[in-house]
This record gives C-alpha cells, structure tokens and sequence, in this order.
C-alpha cells in the first residue's frame, strides 16, 4: 500500500505538472491569436523591436530620460498606445493622428483636428530626437515639466483627446477603465509589468518610452561629422556650399552698436547646438507671436524642436514651422532671423534677437541665405520616416 501510494503520488504531480505547462502553453497561444487579430503580424511579443539599444553616433551626448531608460517591452507597449484611437472619447484621434510618422512625427496642417470638429491650439511639433536634448519640458510654452507629463496632456485636453473631466465629459480614470476592458492591454501591460494594471504613470512611461526611442541620426550631416573631430572643420562630403553654409550656422555675428551685423555669420548654433540641434533650454520667444487664429499675442512660445528632419531628403518641409505654422519654408525661417521686428507688446523676446534693445539685422546676402538653407537639407535623414518599429501597429 505504501508503495502503490507513492506512486500514486507521483503520478498525480506529474499530471499536475503537465496540467500546468498546457494550461500555459494555451495561454500563450490565445495570447499570440489575440495580437494576430488586432496587429497582424506588426507586433511579435517572441520577436520584439529594438527600441532599447539603438546604435547612436559618439558625438550624440544628451540625453534627457531622467531614468526612464527605454525598454524594448514597454516601447512596445507605447507604440501600441501612440496610434490606438481609444485613447480618444470617440475613438477618432490617436497621438499618431497629429505626429505623422511620414512628416518626421509632424503635420503638414498648420493645426490639427481634435475630438468633435475641434482643432488643436497650435501646430504640431516634430517629435524627432525628443529624447537628444538638454530641454527636458515639453510643449512650445514648456508648461510641461518632463516629457513624461506631457504624454497623457493631449489625452485630457478637451479639444484634441477629450478625456477631460469637463462639460460631462469622462476623464482620465475612464479612460483607464476602458482601455482595461480591451483582451490587447491586459496581455501587454501583462508582458510589460508583469501584471494586467493599467496606471495613468503607467501609461505616461511607456509613451514617452516610444517617443524618446524616435530617433534620425542617418543625415548627410552625421555621414560628414562623422569624418572629422569636430564640427568647425569643413566636411569632406559637403558641397562648397554646404560648408560655407554651415560655417555661417556656427559662427556668431559681429554687430555694432545697433544691433547690425557687420561681420561673422548668423549665430543660429547659439540656440540651437549642434550635433543634436536642439533648442537652448535659456531661449526666451524667438519674434514669432502669432496665434492660430490670428488674435491677440503668444509671447509664452520659448521651446522649439531640435532642427533635425525639418525636411525630408527631397528638400519638402514636413509641415510648416513654428508654433502658428506662419512660416512655410526654411527661408523664410532664416529671413525672419535675418530681421528682427519687435512687435510691441512682446515682453518675452529672447535679448540674443534684440542686441542693445534692437531687433537684430544680420544683412544676409542672398547667396550667404542659399548657403544656409544648403546646410539646413544636411540635417535630414531617412530611416525615421519608414522604420517599422516606429509605423502604426493597426495597419
């Protein structure tokens, strides 16, 4: 009996073993047919992106994830929550709705459609190298403390998302509610997290995960830096007037006492530093005021995108510039700078554009603009706008 008993037992606890590894082999595969379903075959939890280990030139030091270090999972997750219209009260508008992966994760609309026929308050900003900057607020007025914060911003403004608690509409907390009910978040927040809980810091990790993983290091300009220590010297695979160009981006103006240039180049590397090209986290408004619908001014405006992928390779701008989208082309951009209006009432003008309380006058010739410009398509690359890793999920 003693003998028939043990092995009764263990009999009993192989089949509960196996019973087990079935039960989570099924899983598994259930798992597996319900991103097939909803992905197809754009999302592989057995076969994941690389968003974690990105190979990024030497000369590429900054870096603002404050520890929020990218994680191929949770990268993933973000991406799925970039592009997923359920983050929206109607399920019209993603992230992806307004940060088009096609215009460097801009817009060619100079304002974007939100929820319910509403638009957004300002153009959308290029999300390219959000991660290679000191800047570490995000929106064009910096009212957002860290990239992490301004995530789930656009989910509960009123206008773009509409999770906004206001004029009996849901918020955030029913936003968590619905995404919990959908079988794709419990797998993944599952694989991410370990467990199927979704959080609002949750949400805010894994989509500035995805954001800060968006990176476009394979322009003329990397191949060029690439062959030299630094960037003073000329480029050997720059055109004469790439480099007489960037010697103008990098060189600050000599200006007299009324704030005219009379010798040097245009200073642009003041605010935005090379080789990352991102916006001086010091910079005050840069002279642009104008608002979307054209009332009133929009002094608050100090932050901008870094200069990389202003453009694709084709030269075609990836939406117009600045926060208003007042500006269409890269020259107008650099005649703006080239004559600094102080329009009366901008008390937050950057005091680099206004040199002994004038508006600065750099005299640019035509040819020294051409040159500048030449530079400018130099800081455009191609990966970014095709890389699955970064496409819509959905699709």
């Amino acid at each position: 009996m003693k003998k028939l008993s043990y092995i009764f037992t263990i009999t009993l606890s192989a089949f509960i073993f196996f019973a087990g590894c079935s039960k989570s082999e099924n899983t598994g595969g259930e798992d597996d047919s319900i991103l097939r379903a909803v992905f197809g075959n754009n999302i592989s939890l057995n076969n994941l992106e690389n968003y974690a280990n990105q190979v990024k030139p030497s000369y590429i030091v900054k870096d603002n994830s404050d520890g929020n270090n990218i994680n191929d999972m949770k990268a993933t997750l973000g991406r799925v929550l970039f592009y997923d219209k359920q983050l929206s009260v109607d399920n019209s508008i993603s992230c992806g709705s307004c940060h088009k992966q096609e215009f460097a994760f801009s817009d060619t609309a100079l304002i974007s459609p939100g929820v319910d026929g509403a638009f957004t308050a300002r153009h959308s900003m290029r999300l390219i190298n959000a991660r290679f900057g000191v800047e570490r607020k995000f929106f064009w007025d910096e009212r957002a403390a860290t990239l992490e914060q301004q995530t789930t911003m656009p989910i509960q403004d009123h206008a773009e998302m509409g999770f906004s608690g206001q004029n009996n509409r849901p918020g955030i907390g029913d936003l968590i509610s619905k995404l919990s009910n959908l079988n794709y978040y419990r797998i993944l927040f599952t694989e991410a997290y370990g467990d199927p809980t979704i959080t609002t810091n949750r949400l805010q990790e894994c989509l500035a995960q995805f954001v800060r993983s968006i990176q476009s290091f394979d322009a003329k300009y990397d191949a060029g830096r690439a062959l030299v220590p630094n960037d003073p010297p000329p480029f050997p695979n720059f055109t004469p007037q790439e480099n007489a160009g960037k010697q103008l981006f990098f060189q600050p103006p000599t200006l007299n006492a009324n704030g005219v240039r009379i010798g040097g180049g245009a200073g642009c590397n003041g605010c935005h530093n090379a080789p990352e090209f991102d916006i001086n986290p010091n910079s005050l408004n840069n002279g642009i005021v104008g608002t979307v619908n054209g009332t009133g001014l929009d002094i608050t405006v100090t932050r901008a995108p870094s200069l990389r992928d202003w453009a694709n390779r084709n030269g075609i701008p990836n939406g117009p510039m600045m926060h208003d989208g007042s500006l269409p082309t890269i020259r107008n951009v650099i005649q703006h700078y080239n004559n600094i209006v102080i329009v009366p009432g901008n008390t937050n003008l950057d005091p680099r554009l206004r040199p002994n309380g004038n508006g600065q006058t750099l005299n640019l010739t035509q040819q020294e603009i051409n040159n500048i410009e030449a530079f400018m398509l130099t800081l455009s690359g191609s990966d970014v706008y095709t890389n699955s890793k970064w496409s819509n999920p959905f699709q």
